[in-house]
């Protein structure tokens, strides 16, 4: 074996799915492992041009969990976002977007769509007809997230897709909070799917990275700023996301049936005010949620009767960690007042439904015994401390 070949094969190990000599017939790709890098370069397998073989393995698994033409995978999901929306918009164009949205891309449109001439519409629902109502000659992209961030509504993306094709449109979805075990978009006629990969895919709280997928065309453009922008994922951390996939489905199961669980005991709790979790049948959207959901997803939020206070309860928390992360195999929560949503500012917050008092909890793993336990003491203690 060759030195060329010794550093290939060194790498496929890291991915499961790649034959040894997958690769071979490129001309002169850029070998590289913990051991190889070579002078012998085609700019085609430049790691910050996204393409080395473990990141083109790594978007094929990611494409055919999405049922999607190709993937491409980021550093962050912001990157994903920021990416995915300027491939498609110019000054000039128009967007229109989900009222509820993740706090940091809510933050990207604010501050950083008027300096480049993008016009942007938020929604006052997310009913499909609040979108339609807000599109204009120049729009080009409708961005939806569902569930949303923090509040757990849910969009008809079939809806969606219907008026983003009638009016030529390219349709975008954060799908974060579902993963691709609960929920396929593409299925339902949505153009572009986007993921922090930091969340479900990865499902350990330690590593940082985003996904798009969608069709060889679309992704083709979307590679083309990428290469550009510089937010390609390295090599080592791509190996980490390949390492946590493998392990996703089982998870997000495990999730699913937890926050089922959580919701339901939270729901009937004296001490809760309110539950938001699309798998209680009083969920408003719960219809569609069933519709186009394999499962509810382990994300939900809730408030503390007036009387408790929601930090002091956090605090008291032992089991269940106070934290920025979601979706890992941990159980975690936070107040996206503080820290997710904190962005938008309170007026906004306010507007939105994002009350002071509301706390997102990530259901992780444990056993759900241990959670309810957890809940009640943290209770009991923020009502003796207050």
């Amino acid at each position: 074996m060759d030195t060329k070949e010794k550093g290939l094969n060194t790498i496929c190990t890291h991915v499961g799915e790649v034959k040894d000599n997958e690769y071979k017939g490129a001309t002169s790709p850029l070998y590289m492992s913990t051991s190889y890098a070579f002078e012998d370069v085609d700019v085609k397998r430049y790691p910050r041009y996204f393409n080395t073989p473990n990141q083109e393995a790594l978007c094929k698994k990611i494409a055919a969990l999405e049922h999607a033409e190709a993937a491409l995978i980021f550093g962050s999901g912001m990157a994903a976002i920021s990416t995915a929306l300027l491939t498609f918009l110019k000054a000039g164009d128009h967007i229109v977007l989900q009222q509820i949205l993740y706090g940091g891309t809510y933050h990207l449109i604010t501050e950083e769509f008027n300096k480049w001439g993008i016009e942007y519409s938020f929604t006052q629902g997310w009913r499909p007809e609040d979108f339609e109502d807000l599109i204009k000659e120049n729009t080009k992209v409708i961005y939806i997230e569902t569930p949303s961030n923090p509040l757990l509504t849910i969009t008809s993306l079939y809806g969606i897709a219907e008026i983003a094709k009638k009016h030529g449109l390219i349709s975008m979805i954060d799908n974060t909070f579902a993963s691709p075990v609960n929920q396929n978009p593409i299925d339902f006629g949505i153009d572009v799917v986007i993921h922090s990969a930091t969340k479900y895919m990865g499902g350990h709280s330690d590593i940082c990275a985003g996904a798009v997928a969608s069709t060889d065309e679309n992704i083709a453009r979307i590679f083309s700023l990428a290469k550009n922008l510089g937010g390609s994922l390295s090599d080592y951390t791509v190996w980490l996301l390949e390492r946590s996939m493998k392990t996703m489905g089982i998870r997000v199961k495990a999730q699913n049936e937890n926050a089922q669980r959580m919701a339901e005991y939270l729901d009937s709790h004296n001490d809760i005010r309110k539950v938001y979790y699309p798998g209680l049948p009083d969920h408003p959207d719960y219809d569609i949620a069933k519709l186009q959901m394999k499962g509810f997803g382990g994300m939900l939020s809730f408030e503390l009767k007036e009387n408790l206070d929601a930090l002091q309860f956090q605090k008291a928390l032992e089991l269940i960690k106070s934290s920025m992360s979601l979706a890992g195999v941990e159980s975690t929560v936070l107040s996206p007042a503080r820290t997710s949503h904190a962005l938008l500012g309170a007026e906004e917050r306010k507007r939105q439904g994002i009350s002071d008092a509301l706390i997102r909890f990530s259901v992780g793993i444990e056993e759900p015994e241990d959670l309810m336990a957890d809940i009640e003491q943290a209770l009991k203690r923020t009502k003796n401390a207050g």
